[in-house]
C-alpha cells in the first residue's frame, strides 16, 4: 500500500476528472459503496476456485463472528446494493463508482495491495449495442487522454450451457496432458478448468495454445450477440483483435468479455476489464437481469498517461497576495475574502510568516501566479491595492480596492 503524494495526486485528479466527465455524459450515475462487505457475497460471485477468493482477499471475523472482506472488486457491491436498495426492481440502471479495492498479492510496478479502480456498470441492458456503448466510452477516454499503445481484445464465453460443453471439453484435453500440468493447473482441472487458460507459467504456454476454442462451442444466440458487437465495432472505427484465451479471471462472466491491454507498462498489462455477467443478479437473490461492466485500474491509467506523454496542468495559484507590515496583513485578510465570495474560481495564495517586500514578490514569482496584489500601509490608508502583473510585460499600477475583482477578473481574462 502506498502513499500518493501531491505532485503525484494532481495527476490522478486530472486524469479522474477526465474520465468521470465522460462516463456522466454517456449518463451514468455515481454510486459510492462500503469498503466492506460479508465474506460470502465475494465467495458467490467472483467464485470459489479463483485466486481472488482462494488466496488474495482480506478477510477477518468481526466482534459478531460475521466474515467480514475489504472488497477485492466492486461489481459484486454494485449488483449487492441495486438488490437491496431495490435499484433493479422493472428498472434499468446505469451506475459507476470509484474507489481503493484491496488484493493481497505480490507488490511490483503498477500492481499494489491498496490499488483504486473506476468501475461502470449497466443494468438490465441485454443487447449487444450496450456492450459497444462501454467500449466506445473507454476509446473516448483513450482519445481525450491523448494514450496510445492501446489494443482491445474481445471474446464471447457463451451462455451456461456453452460453458459446460466447453468445460467438459477442457477437463478431456487436460487430462490427457496430466503430466505436464503445475500444481495449480492439476487443482482447477477439477474444479475450474477455465482458469487453466489463465494460467502465466511459460512452461505450460504451448499446452495452453493448443487447447480447444471457446468460440467452437458458442450457442447460437451468443455466436449472434457477438457477431453484432462486432459490427458495431467495425461501424464505429473501433479496431480489435478477438483473443480466443481471454477468458477473464472471474465466474461469473458469460458473452462479452474485453480488455484494453498497452505494451507500455511491462507486465501490467491491462488497463481496462470488463464483461457482461447476466446471471450475477439472479445468483446473488435478485430478479434475473442482464448486465455488462468494466473496471479500470487508476494507477495503469495515470502510468500510461505519464509513459505516453501526459502531463496535468499544475496547480498554481491565480493571485498572490504580498503585504507590508501589521496593519497591511490584517487588512490583507479582509480584501482577500472578499475576492474569494466575488471570484470563487480564482485560487489565491497569501504570503504568511512576513518577509520583506522584495522577498515577497520572490515567493509570488515562485508560486507560479499570474497577478500579485500588494498591500503597504499607504494603500491600506487611500483604501487602493497595487495590481502587478508577474507573467507578462506590464506596469504596476494602483487600483481602488473596491475594483479590485473587476479589474483581477479583466487580467485574469475570466468569463463574464
Amino acid at each position: 500500500m502506498n502513499d500518493i503524494l501531491p505532485e503525484a495526486a494532481a495527476t490522478w485528479r486530472y486524469v479522474e476528472d477526465i474520465v468521470r466527465e465522460i462516463v456522466e455524459a454517456y449518463g451514468y450515475a455515481e454510486i459510492r459503496l462500503p469498503l466492506l462487505e460479508y465474506t460470502e457475497l465475494f465467495r458467490r460471485s467472483i467464485g470459489e476456485v479463483t485466486d481472488i477468493v482462494e488466496k488474495e482477499m482480506y478477510t477477518f471475523d468481526d466482534r459478531n463472528g460475521e466474515s467480514l472482506t475489504l472488497r477485492p472488486e466492486a461489481t459484486a457491491g454494485m449488483v449487492r446494493a441495486g438488490i437491496t436498495n431495490g435499484l433493479l426492481h422493472n428498472q434499468r440502471r446505469k451506475l459507476w463508482t470509484a474507489g481503493p479495492m484491496f488484493r493481497y498479492e505480490k507488490p511490483q510496478k503498477g500492481r499494489y495491495r491498496q490499488f483504486h479502480q473506476i468501475d461502470v456498470e449497466a443494468l438490465g441492458y441485454e443487447g449487444p449495442d450496450v456492450d459497444a456503448e462501454l467500449i466506445l466510452m473507454t476509446a473516448r477516454m483513450w482519445r481525450r487522454l491523448g494514450l496510445g499503445r492501446l489494443t482491445l481484445e474481445i471474446n464471447s464465453l457463451g451462455d451456461a450451457a456453452t460453458r459446460q460443453r466447453y468445460r467438459a471439453e477442457l477437463v478431456r484435453y487436460f487430462s490427457a496432458v496430466k503430466n505436464r500440468l503445475d500444481e495449480d493447473s492439476m487443482r482447477r482441472l477439477a474444479q475450474n478448468p477455465l482458469r487453466i487458460l489463465d494460467s502465466k507459467n511459460p512452461d505450460m504456454r504451448d499446452i495452453v495454445s493448443a487447447a480447444p476454442v471457446m468460440l467452437d462451442y458458442l450457442d447460437e444466440a451468443s455466436a449472434r450477440h457477438f457477431t453484432a458487437l462486432k459490427s458495431l465495432l467495425e461501424a464505429a472505427g473501433i479496431e480489435y483483435r478477438v483473443n480466443t484465451r481471454l477468458v477473464r479471471g472471474l465466474d461469473y462472466y458469460n458473452r462479452t468479455v474485453f480488455e484494453w491491454v498497452t505494451d507500455a507498462l511491462g507486465s501490467q498489462g491491462a488497463v481496462c476489464s470488463g464483461g457482461r455477467y447476466d446471471g450475477l443478479v439472479g445468483t446473488l437473490g435478485g430478479r434475473p437481469t442482464p448486465a455488462i461492466g468494466w473496471a479500470m485500474g487508476v494507477e495503469r491509467l495515470v502510468a500510461l498517461f505519464a509513459a505516453c506523454g501526459g502531463e496535468a496542468p499544475q496547480a498554481a495559484p491565480d493571485v498572490y497576495i504580498v503585504t507590508v507590515g501589521d496593519v497591511a496583513a490584517a487588512a490583507g485578510f479582509r480584501l482577500v475574502e472578499g475576492l474569494r465570495d466575488a471570484l470563487p474560481a480564482v485560487r489565491f495564495e497569501q504570503n504568511f510568516g512576513g518577509g520583506s517586500f522584495k522577498a515577497q514578490l520572490k515567493r509570488a514569482d515562485r508560486s507560479g501566479a499570474a497577478v500579485a496584489l500588494i498591500l503597504g500601509e499607504s494603500e491600506v490608508a487611500a483604501g487602493e491595492v497595487a495590481l502587478k502583473p508577474l507573467r507578462r510585460e506590464a506596469d504596476q499600477t494602483r487600483i481602488a480596492q473596491a475594483d479590485s475583482a473587476g479589474q483581477l477578473a479583466q487580467e485574469l481574462a475570466l468569463p463574464r
